[in-house]
């Protein structure tokens, strides 16, 4: 009832509504784990349409050696990763996805060359999907302590 109450602000309401929209108060773990599980998807589709690189950029090694022998010293670039163009639906692509997506689950960087829109996408993820997990686990905290 606090939620539909007049009195509390705006801000703490809109709060109070994510939260039963998120995990019906903490007392439905299905509702978490389906936000979960929709949010996973639309990752993975935004990272195949718009987040993986066209190809994985290549390192390149330059170096000199000087007359008579010493030390080399090599300078590495790459490329900065290309938006994908053609099909971006494809399953190799799918498995880099998700692959990113479950990295970003459990708050580890995946390592993959992402596109900057990627990169945003993987940053929304790491933030959100683990707090949808967090409030699985305390719904089912919830249950057991009962």
């Amino acid at each position: 009832m606090r939620r539909h109450a007049d009195d509390i602000p705006r801000g703490e309401r809109g709060l109070l509504h994510t939260y039963w929209l998120l995990s019906g108060y903490g007392l439905r773990a299905s509702r978490a784990l389906g936000w979960l599980a929709a949010a996973m998807l639309i990752t993975i589709t935004l990272l195949m349409g718009f987040g993986l690189p066209q190809e994985s950029p290549k390192q390149e090694a330059t170096g000199t050696v000087p007359p008579g022998g010493g030390s080399v010293t090599f300078e590495i670039e790459k490329d900065a990763p290309r938006n994908p163009t053609g099909n971006r639906f494809t399953d190799e692509r799918f498995e880099k996805a998700l692959n990113v997506t479950l990295n970003s689950v459990v708050f580890r960087s995946s390592g993959q060359d992402l596109t900057t829109v990627g990169t945003y996408v993987e940053m929304a993820s790491r933030l959100l999907e683990p707090t949808l997990i967090a409030l699985a686990a305390l719904v089912v905290r919830g249950r057991i302590k009962r």
